[in-house]
């Protein structure tokens, strides 16, 4: 920067921050100049809005930190506009994943057993003729997933942090038919705030849509005895989903044969031992499957881990502190990946994507009390909607 422009900028600086002292920075490293100092008052976030304004005709962006307990701004470089996206992705993927829920929704009609061809190719080319039979499971499936990212995306849009439209991933022949769904977002969120609204948008948003959808489809399900099934298995339980049977049926489920004490029902909780053959437990219908689904996708979404959902919460909550909790995630999931092996590999995907959280700009900004609430509010909800056991097979 030459003199003239240094001096400007540090004028803008001054306007929000009381200068103690000026550094230059190496801009190999991704910084220009640093100014140690203090705030005027607690407005940061608010200070941050008037410096980025105050420079962004200089094509620089401001970087708020502390150092040693002591606030500093940074000024680095702009940010480059982020690349136009073609939409077009977007709803070929949609399209192709709406297929595939279709086709795994046909799997679970009311196809008398008889009518399907013994042959595999024979199945698949019978379930795509009948694919229509799955709309109902489809239909459920996706609305609460299309709440869940247009939580995110529409949040992104009410604070200006530029993002994709989602990205469906499409995968036929699997329980839900899909892996579930993604935006981008495509420049740094200012603030822990922003960050905050953003990451909480989504969960809330699939939340208010599959609870009623999973009443819904609890009101449309049976009761039937459980018995050994190479081929089956029980849903997991989460404190939501048996609190969600408990008001349907009017009974804590699946019901062992004999009366069980609270303790039986701890190891049940966290084990998925024993299974209760012979006993009680719904039928589930397939838009009851679709709601129970989107309560285990709003789960994962919320382990407090990296570039989730949960990590944006608890970054946004405790900052860089955060870091330390992930060490004690990889534990937790390798003793109940003893019980659902399916942990194990959540553990390993996390060791590769959850050691970054997305850091925003001001790291200054700490969240208002109302977000701090509605943290709050969105652990006690990654409670209720954690399953241990996601799956229990039913063989032998």
């Amino acid at each position: 920067m030459s003199i003239p422009e240094t001096e400007v900028i540090t004028s803008a600086v001054a306007r929000v921050f009381r200068i103690e002292d000026i550094t230059s920075e190496d801009p190999q490293k991704g910084m220009l100049v640093r100014y140690r100092g203090e705030f005027y008052n607690e407005d940061t976030a608010g200070a941050y809005d008037q410096l980025s304004e105050a420079l962004k005709s200089y094509e620089l962006t401001p970087v708020f930190r502390k150092l040693n307990d002591k606030p500093v701004i940074y000024i680095a470089p702009g940010r480059p506009k982020p690349r136009p996206t073609r939409i077009s992705t977007n709803i070929i993927l949609f399209v192709i994943t709406v297929f595939s829920v279709m086709l795994t929704g046909a799997t679970m009609a009311d196809i008398p057993v008889e009518s399907l061809p013994s042959d595999i190719a024979g199945q698949i080319l019978f379930f795509i003729t009948n694919i229509f039979k799955g709309w109902p499971f489809a239909a459920s499936l996706l609305g609460i997933l299309l709440a869940h990212e247009f939580g995110h995306y529409l949040m992104s849009r009410y604070h200006k942090t530029p993002a994709t439209l989602p990205y469906f991933i499409p995968f036929p022949f699997s329980p839900l038919g899909t892996m579930g769904a993604f935006i981008s977002m495509q420049a740094i969120p200012r603030n822990k705030r922003i960050l905050f609204d953003i990451g909480v948008a989504g969960p809330l948003a699939g939340m208010v849509v599959a609870i009623p959808v999973l009443l819904y489809g609890l009101s449309l399900s049976t009761l039937g005895t459980i018995e050994p099934n190479p081929a089956g298995f029980l849903e997991g339980n989460s404190l939501l989903y048996l609190l969600a049977k408990f008001a349907v049926f009017g009974r804590l489920l699946p019901a062992p044969v004999h009366q069980e004490g609270l303790l039986y029902w701890i190891q049940y909780f966290f084990t998925g031992r024993p299974v209760p053959f012979g006993g009680m437990d719904v039928f589930i219908h397939p838009i009851a499957f679709a709601g129970w689904a989107g309560i285990l996708v709003t789960a994962l979404n919320l382990l407090p881990a990296g570039t989730l959902d949960g990590g944006h919460v608890i970054y946004s909550l405790f900052g860089e502190k955060a870091r330390k909790i992930f060490p004690y995630i990889l534990v937790a999931l390798a003793v109940l990946g003893i019980f659902w092996t399916g942990w194990w590999l959540w553990a390993v995907l996390l060791l590769w994507l959850g050691r970054v959280n997305a850091e925003p700009l001001d790291q200054i900004t700490t969240l208002d009390l109302p977000r701090r609430m509605v943290a709050l509010l969105t652990l006690i909800l990654f409670v209720l909607v954690f399953s241990p056991v996601p799956f229990m097979p039913l063989g032998v």
